[in-house]
């Protein structure tokens, strides 16, 4: 699959898990860059609001799409 079929209407990829599994890796790689840091003695100063965005991000990203299976079933079950 092409990076340019993300993008079509009809494709087989869940575009919220997408995006909650790259806020999650995001989330990840600042966690090593702190430890990194603190093993070298220095503190990483990250802003509170944008770490808690990328959480924000990850937890809706990966709710959002839960319940969308739950409901989603219900509907396939009464067809």
């Amino acid at each position: 699959m092409a990076f340019k079929d993300l993008f079509k209407d009809d494709n087989n990829i869940n575009e919220k898990n997408v995006v909650g599994f790259m806020s999650f890796m995001v989330m990840v790689i600042f966690a090593v860059v702190d430890i990194v840091t603190g093993v070298y003695g220095k503190e990483l100063q990250i802003q509170d609001y944008i770490y808690n965005s990328f959480v924000i991000i990850t937890l809706g990203s990966f709710g959002i799409a839960e319940v969308g299976k739950i409901f989603g079933k219900k509907k396939d079950e009464d067809n």
